[in-house]
């Protein structure tokens, strides 16, 4: 199993930067996120209806086709728990006052660590460099 966090998972509809290398990397195995990443997906699909890079009828074809795709089972979607919480707060009672690491961020690296993931792929660089706080290898094909 793969983790994307929301940046790679977006990358998989629109071609951003990198697109190629994360749509080939999705592949080669089980696609994890945490659920919580398929709301951001879809704020990031909104984001950019917002900007003018797509209009209000490929939002709603894309939206459509994410849910279906979410529906056949595309992403296994990690839950929250209370265990995820308890993970990112002690993570968070160790950081170093340097460390930037955002909640949505935390959230993504504390489900996929446990649920047992070595590696997370994203290119946010400051989820990259927080992951190892959380045991976890920052990965980034892009």
């Amino acid at each position: 199993m793969i983790y994307f966090d929301t940046s790679y998972v977006a990358r998989l509809y629109f071609e951003d930067p990198g697109w190629e290398k994360v749509r080939a990397l999705s592949t080669t195995d089980q696609l994890a996120c945490c659920i919580h990443g398929r709301a951001e997906t879809v704020a990031a699909f909104h984001r950019k209806f917002r900007e003018g890079a797509i209009n209000s009828s490929d939002l709603s074809t894309l939206l459509r086709q994410f849910d279906r795709e979410c529906e056949l089972g595309a992403f296994r979607w990690l839950p929250l728990s209370e265990v995820i919480i308890s993970r990112l707060t002690l993570v968070y009672a160790s950081l170093p006052p340097a460390v930037v690491l955002r909640a949505a961020d935390a959230l993504h690296l504390a489900c996929a660590s446990e649920n047992g993931l070595k590696q997370v792929y994203s290119n946010d660089v400051r989820l990259l460099a927080s992951a190892s706080h959380f045991g976890l290898a920052g990965m980034n094909v892009i």
